[in-house]
């Protein structure tokens, strides 16, 4: 059966190296994939945020995001403007509301965000989100939630001794890794070169570890939130 399936991610780039691979999977396999990014990525690289500064950058990020959600299928991308690396400074509560609003939008029935314990702060801020608008009240459409790993930032966690521990492997083929390094492609401002963990050939690499955790090729990994049949 077709379902519709949302990722919702802080920063553009994070919903392609936590689970592009897989989207392109479940894309090709008909199902509906759109993505939800949160914050702008960008001014945290300045001392005082100053958004106006950024303008050309922050266009020419949104025209990627948009290339790299065609290369894996996504039906839509929508990029909201939450200050990048600061979403600890937003009340809680209107983080959880856009998305509360986009989950009344699409009535997904499977999500993909991030793991609730990386380095990055926004991560962890948009998972606490995603875990409050998914509750399982009667009549809500989401019956499974995933949590993924994003290169240069879940490994980077060193502290209180949680780590990323997957139990569900999504199986890729050679066409799901091409799609998913061609997206990473169209981020060419924020890839590294290797071997930087956030790098083409660190990520393909991650890929056929998760891949042979399983006995296969590639794959990427994901910490079951909450699964209903």
């Amino acid at each position: 059966m077709k379902k519709t399936i949302l990722t919702i991610a802080a920063h553009p780039d994070d919903e392609i190296l936590g689970c592009g691979g897989t989207m392109a999977r479940l894309s090709e396999e008909g199902h509906n994939v759109h993505i939800l990014i949160l914050a702008e990525g960008l001014t945290s690289r300045q001392v005082i945020r100053d958004r106006n500064s950024k303008v050309t950058e922050l266009g020419d990020l949104a025209i990627s995001a948009k290339k790299s959600a065609e290369f894996v299928g996504a039906k839509s991308i929508e990029l909201l403007d939450f200050p990048d690396n600061r979403m600890d400074s937003i009340d809680r509560l209107d983080v959880i509301k856009v998305i509360e609003e986009k989950l009344d939008e699409l009535n997904p029935s499977l999500i993909f965000t991030h793991f609730g314990n990386d380095l990055n702060i926004d991560h962890r801020v948009v998972n606490e989100a995603v875990v409050t608008a998914c509750r399982p009240i009667p009549g809500h459409s989401v019956k499974e939630l995933y949590f993924f790993e994003v290169p240069s930032s879940t490994e980077w966690q060193i502290q209180n001794g949680i780590y990323f521990q997957p139990n569900v492997f999504f199986e890729l083929g050679n066409s799901h890794i091409k799609k998913k390094k061609e997206a990473l492609l169209s981020y060419d401002s924020e890839m590294r070169n290797f071997p930087h963990a956030r790098s083409i050939e660190a990520v393909e690499a991650l890929a056929k570890w998760r891949g042979a955790s399983i006995g296969a090729n590639f794959a990427e990994a994901f910490i079951a939130g909450r699964v209903i049949r």
